[in-house]
């Protein structure tokens, strides 16, 4: 199959960037307005109505060019660049904010789920880097955009492409609906053996988290470890952006030398270990250090919490911590101006509950379950994630 190359300006009825103005008063419902942080990985909308702002019409009425019809697309140009999406059904008539673009694309030369997919590819990724390349604060502006060339067969084909891209992204999107299922069947596991670990109806023995643990001990401070200290190899240091909620983000590594490391011994962190972060989004976090990690190191603000194994299960109590009760809880210990953290020695006198250390035992097991399954489920969503880039590469190549 021929693809054209055809300016993206001449594939669009309009190309609009929202106007610069500010003292807008939101009310309780009315016209939707999105914005950038709406606009989902996956291409798509929020639709959950409490992440909404609304306008009434009086004030959308004032930017008529800014209001977003069905197969419309939206996308950031500010900052996070290149988040597209594709306006649905129920947001037509909607409005947009700042730092978005409204592409109305011309249906007479462009099926909207074609450019759509086409936008989401990486092949339109890097030409947004291209054509945004300050280091500070990215910026696509349209002049630059109109003049991008967009791979085109005819309508038809177009309309082919996207029905094949579209059953393969749907099934990347029904295998994350089931990763998510699982976390949340994994938490009402636990309300149903447990209870409420604030209100603790079920009337388990309350303790302060420090009483529970072998070693409680936040992350060396100042010059013991500083960025300097940082080397391409040796050993994993645990920083605040590798600590999710139940598990350990290693997309982001970095690590100490082992000569370093040795002259650190009171942070040395090892298969088991719990690691809290007590500062971001949300401030009590945590996640057990996995069997492949020999050793490691914990940073500041990343307390390890090492259980005592006669009184708490590791699995359990990472689950405890990050209940969405207990992090509420926690929340009324976190002090700052503009960076809000859990000292360690707040976090110490935290008081949990703790169940008989047979029952949390009956739990870890079920956990053990819940992993391979999650396990499971995340590799066929690698597999399905390389299908669709294969399949998105070779769409736009002609080739599908």
């Amino acid at each position: 199959m021929t693809f054209k190359n055809i300016a993206f300006g001449d594939l669009c009825e309009e190309i609009y960037r929202y106007p610069s103005y500010y003292g807008i008063d939101y009310v309780e419902s009315g016209i939707p307005e999105i914005r950038g942080e709406l606009i989902q990985n996956n291409g798509t909308i929020d639709l959950n109505i409490e992440n909404w702002r609304f306008i009434d019409t009086v004030t959308a009425d004032r930017f008529p060019r800014t209001t977003l019809r069905e197969d419309d697309l939206v996308m950031s140009v500010r900052g996070t660049i290149g988040k597209v999406a594709l306006i649905p059904h129920q947001l037509d008539g909607a409005n947009m904010t700042a730092n978005l673009l409204r592409i109305s694309p011309n249906r007479s030369i462009v099926f909207p789920r074609y450019l759509w997919s086409y936008m989401r590819s990486d092949y339109f990724g890097q030409v947004l880097d291209h054509i945004s390349p300050s280091t500070t604060i990215k910026t696509i502006h349209v002049p630059d955009l109109k003049q991008v060339d967009v791979p085109l067969p005819p309508l038809a084909e177009q309309q082919r492409i996207a029905a094949i891209l579209d059953k393969a992204d749907g099934l990347r999107a029904k295998r994350r609906a089931a990763l998510a299922k699982l976390d949340t069947l994994l938490q009402a596991t636990f309300l149903d053996m447990f209870g409420d670990p604030v209100s603790n109806p079920m009337g388990w023995e309350e303790m302060e988290l420090y009483k529970t643990a072998k070693k409680f001990s936040d992350g060396p401070f100042g010059s013991n470890l500083k960025t300097a200290h940082y080397t391409e190899s040796g050993i994993q240091v645990i920083r605040l952006q590798n600590v999710g909620i139940g598990y350990l983000d290693e997309s982001d590594k970095a690590y100490i030398s082992e000569e370093h490391f040795q002259s650190l011994p009171r942070h040395h962190c090892y298969p088991g270990d719990i690691i809290v972060g007590t500062m971001g989004d949300p401030n009590l976090r945590a996640c057990i250090i996995p069997a492949h990690i020999e050793k490691c190191l914990n940073k500041a603000d990343c307390v390890q919490y090492r259980v005592d194994p006669q009184i708490m299960n590791q699995d359990y109590a990472c689950w405890l911590l990050n209940n969405p009760r207990t992090i509420k809880k926690a929340s009324k210990l976190s002090l700052g101006q503009t960076r809000l953290r859990i000292s360690m020695g707040r976090l110490k006198q935290l008081v949990v509950p703790v169940p008989p250390i047979d029952k949390q035992v009956i739990f870890s097991n079920t956990v053990r379950k819940h992993e391979n399954q999650k396990y499971s489920q995340e590799t066929s969503l690698k597999h399905l994630d390389n299908l669709f880039h294969s399949l998105q590469q070779r769409a736009f190549k002609g080739e599908l």
